[in-house]
């Protein structure tokens, strides 16, 4: 059976259980038993206590020495809700922002300020994601649909010790609901604004003999709703955009026998739709305010607008207890994924000026073709019982992933295509780890780790084109670092119920490769990046009171940090090293249950970024943008000079806060009101700092109003980003002014089940 046959089958098949249905997670906090592999996971959470696995062990998440954050039950189904993608998670926990310039396919993740604002399909993230304990590496990956979760974890600062290859700045972790050893079905489906559906189903079965099967699936569906008012050729296919159909499904197939379990998941994403549209002439001149005119559901592209998404990946969760020993885990993976997105990356028509003359295309469609990315990953680990005062683990990391990708050029005025670029990248990395917890005293537990990374990268690029002068193809690139990075802490408990901890740890970046050759670039790599950070704090519950808080102070500073320049007058793309990054800043946590029925929560961070290198210049946009840093020219171009400036996409205060009130009726069922909310303050979107180029602040509000009823099933009416606040999220610096915003209001119904 092909790939591609097998994606079909899982797909149809998820989607045949899911007419029309969308997950609904559990109705508490609580993860459900689970029968087949036992990654540290899965013990029972009491009552009103926080639960993590930010160890690889399961803990109370006053106990654990890291600033950590989590997202279970009805909370995390509110939040993941009217066909949004992985980044409704932006702003939701202290010190997370997530944006995308692709839309669905190529989320870009920021810890702490620290992330990567380029979107070349090789480009290396400092913040991990890691699905069912497999860490993605490509951003393509990453962008797998969040659905029949048990939880999300966002943990913040280093990780490395633990957690798979890159984790400078912290690592995202979703973890999915596992087989259990009872019948269970539970699902929901909603309709929306634009015609947005949102469905998803879970069923769940005991098989006998020590078998059990968890099947999961997910529809989601909007209408394009931007209309695309230009009069060119290539525009007549896409009249209509920002719409898409995106499936995806999941089987797991658990098996225990004694002190054996087995996790076999293979799981399958198709996605058909637009890439975000690009919006030429969004800013006015000398301000970060839309233009005069500006509406979101019209646009003017005269270029290819296309995309769609292949993804599938499996993998083998294995585990052994070793009575009075320990238990070996085994986790291999292979992911992979198949990528078309072409989009007219100017947002502009050269067949209809409007009349502030900004909506002009510089050229025709920007990179299209297709990009494949394939890793493998093996990780082996041992975790030993306590001994005494004692236990520790330690492990194997391999990862090998083999990336292509292809760019397509088109030049100004509607001609064909004139540029066609191959590129061929592997990536290998392997790595040993260890860590170890002692206890001390019966207040004082003491904890450390080390891992030793290495990694090779090489690239090739070949194709045809218009290229820079001097530049001829094949080029070939080839990069290699290694580091060892460690951790140490303390948890000291004040009282049962109130911590305190203190952590140091580094983190590492390998080594990079910028390897675009369209638009006047060449490529450019970037050695290794090393991260210090330092985080204290104080961790409270009471769990019978429903109360939990987290305060946390961090500092860090990342040195050869690697930077990417992206656009100016000519678009061409740059791989740049500063000198060093300094970051500080606070983060707190609060949930709360007064009284019956009413539950409160609130988070919120203050992070402070600043770029130090003052011999550090990037080039600026080719006309029109308003530059507040010094400026110099250097071989007749204009260059800004960005020492002293914070970190693109690093907002000073991320804040948000939901209420829940539920009324019990006499039948049993209950009657509530949720509400959430999310605020991020202004971003920088480049490099150096430009009055059109830097995001006002954005505040995003949800209310959802329903009734529960006693047999499981439940109704609500729902509304996302309710006050319609429209903002610019990210941009492109060309001399057009170009934009892209953020989703529109969404108002509809969902039903829910859970039997």
């Amino acid at each position: 059976m092909t790939n591609a046959t097998l994606l079909r089958v899982l797909l149809l098949g998820s989607a045949a259980l899911t007419t029309p249905s969308a997950l609904a997670a559990t109705r508490n906090d609580t993860p459900a038993p689970v029968q087949g592999v036992q990654p540290d996971d899965s013990a029972p959470q009491q009552s009103g206590e926080i639960v993590v696995t930010a160890q690889r062990r399961t803990e109370a998440a006053k106990d654990v020495p890291v600033a950590v954050t989590a997202i279970s039950g009805e909370k995390l189904e509110v939040l993941n809700s009217s066909g949004l993608d992985i980044r409704f998670l932006a702003a939701r926990t202290p010190s997370l922002q997530i944006e995308s310039s692709f839309g669905r396919t190529f989320p870009r993740f920021y810890i702490r300020g620290l992330g990567n604002t380029d979107f070349d399909p090789n480009a290396a993230q400092p913040v991990s994601v890691v699905y069912d304990n497999v860490a993605l590496e490509n951003p393509m990956l990453k962008a797998f649909p969040a659905f029949d979760l048990a939880r999300v974890e966002v943990l913040r600062g280093p990780q490395g010790t633990l957690f798979g290859r890159n984790t400078p700045a912290g690592v995202v972790k979703l973890e999915s609901q596992r087989p259990t050893d009872k019948y269970e079905a539970q699902g929901s489906v909603s309709w929306a604004t634009y015609n947005t559906i949102n469905a998803d189903l879970a069923l769940n079965a005991p098989l006998g003999n020590g078998f059990s099967l968890r099947v999961s699936g997910l529809v989601q569906h909007r209408d394009n709703w931007v209309v695309n008012d230009s009069t060119s050729a290539k525009s007549v296919a896409n009249r209509k955009l920002e719409g898409y159909t995106d499936r995806a499904g999941r089987v797991q197939l658990a098996y225990t026998s004694g002190d054996f379990n087995a996790l076999l998941n293979v799981h399958g994403r198709d996605l058909e739709g637009t890439p975000r549209v690009f919006r030429a002439g969004l800013f006015q001149q000398g301000s970060n305010n839309f233009s005069a005119g500006f509406d979101p559901k019209h646009v003017k592209l005269d270029g290819y607008t296309s995309q769609w998404l292949e993804q599938w990946g499996t993998n083998l969760q294995l585990d052994y207890h070793f009575d009075g020993i320990g238990t070996l885990y085994s986790v291999t993976a292979f992911e992979r994924a198949k990528v078309q997105s072409t989009g007219d990356i100017d947002g502009g028509d050269t067949y209809a000026f409007p009349a502030l003359g900004l909506n002009k295309a510089l050229f025709d469609s920007n990179t299209g073709g297709i990009t494949s990315p394939k890793e493998f990953s093996q990780e082996l680990r041992f975790a030993t019982d306590q001994f005494g005062a004692f236990r520790g683990q330690a492990g194997l990391y391999y990862f090998d992933q083999n990336l292509t990708y292809s760019e397509y050029g088109y030049p100004l005025g509607g001609g064909a295509q004139n540029q066609n670029i191959g590129h061929v990248n592997i990536n290998e990395n392997y790595g040993v780890f260890a860590s170890g917890e002692f206890k001390a005293t019966e207040q004082l537990t003491l904890r450390a780790g080390v891992r030793y990374s290495h990694d090779r990268k090489n690239d090739v690029i070949t194709g045809f084109g218009p290229l820079t002068a001097g530049l001829k193809l094949p080029v070939q690139t080839k990069v290699k670092g290694e580091a060892v990075t460690w951790d140490a802490s303390a948890t000291y408990a004040l009282t049962p119920d109130v911590n305190v901890y203190a952590r140091f740890a580094t983190g590492y970046l390998g080594p990079a490769i910028q390897d675009r050759v369209t638009f006047g670039s060449v490529p450019t790599t970037a050695g290794k990046q090393f991260t210090k950070s330092a985080e204290a704090g104080v961790k409270g519950s009471l769990p019978a009171q429903g109360l939990n808080y987290a305060l946390t102070g961090y500092w860090f500073r990342t040195d050869d940090l690697q930077l990417t320049a992206v656009g100016g007058a000519s678009n061409s793309t740059r791989l740049l090293s500063a000198d060093h990054v300094n970051g500080y800043g606070v983060e707190a946590e609060f949930g709360y249950r007064p009284v019956r029925g009413l539950e409160l929560t609130a988070s919120g961070s203050y992070n402070f970024t600043q770029i130090r290198d003052p011999k550090l210049a990037v080039a600026v946009c080719g006309s029109l943008c308003t530059v507040t840093d010094p400026t110099t020219t250097i071989g007749g171009t204009t260059v800004a000079l960005v020492d002293g400036n914070p970190l693109p996409q690093a907002p000073r205060w991320v804040l948000n806060a939901t209420a829940r009130y539920g009324v019990p009726l006499a039948n049993g069922g209950e009657v509530y009101v949720y509400t959430d909310w999310a605020y991020r303050s202004s971003v920088n979107f480049f490099l150096y700092s430009a009055k059109e180029f830097r995001g006002r602040a954005l505040t995003e509000g949800g209310l959802r109003i329903g009734y529960r009823a006693p047999q499981g099933y439940e109704v609500a009416a729902f509304a996302r980003n309710i006050l319609n606040q429209i903002r610019a999220q990210s941009a492109i610096d060309f001399n057009n002014l170009t934009g892209m915003i953020n989703e529109p209001r969404i108002i509809g119904g969902e039903i829910r089940f859970h039997f």
